[in-house]
């Protein structure tokens, strides 16, 4: 019996798959044959619910994704991947790819994946270039890249500095700062410049 293995991911744990999830029931996935994996990156070589979704394909059985980003980063990747089912005797179906579902077991299906796919991975490179640009850009300009707020201000550093300097253990002044001692001497150095 034929039977559908649904598929749903986000990258980051704070992400949510209930759309995905709603999309793929909805799709006629079975609660049972639906795998999901939370805060892993589509670039990773293992997905362990991906590996397991997989390992349940059997021959005429269809894997079903909501979006065509949820199976790689490369457009190469892809294409292998997409040929490698047909290969098994399985098919993959993406329900949001170009407007409708695309069942890539037809060869309509199959050239408008191989097409998709392309642009999957153009839009990510693209996107990819912008944010190395901007980076470039603000570092150049000396403006501040984000990251973490500093916890501990440079008056409490300089403080520390003279509580070291009358003969407090430096590893004792930054456990109380709560900073490792590799950490202190580099905040000491930076305000000594």
């Amino acid at each position: 019996m034929t039977k559908l293995i649904g598929y749903a991911r986000v990258s980051t744990g704070p992400q949510s798959t209930d759309r995905q999830e709603t999309d793929l029931l909805a799709a006629g996935v079975r609660r049972d044959d639906l795998y999901v994996d939370q805060g892993v990156s589509g670039a990773r070589a293992s997905r362990p619910q991906f590996d397991r979704a997989l390992t349940a394909l059997e021959a005429g059985d269809t894997l079903v994704i909501t979006t065509l980003d949820r199976l790689g980063r490369s457009t190469q990747n892809m294409l292998d991947f997409a040929q490698g089912l047909r290969d098994r005797g399985a098919g993959l179906r993406v329900l949001n790819l170009g407007g409708g579902d695309v069942e890539t077991s037809t060869p309509m299906g199959s050239m408008l994946f191989t097409i998709m796919a392309a642009l999957a991975q153009m839009e990510h490179d693209i996107k990819r270039e912008r944010i190395i640009d901007s980076v470039s850009k603000r570092r150049d300009a000396g403006k501040d890249l984000g990251g973490r707020p500093q916890r501990v201000t440079d008056s409490q550093i300089r403080s520390a500095i003279r509580l070291v300097e009358s003969g407090e253990p430096a590893a004792q002044v930054a456990r109380d700062l709560g900073m490792s001692r590799a950490t202190f001497y580099r905040r000491s150095r930076a305000l000594a410049d």
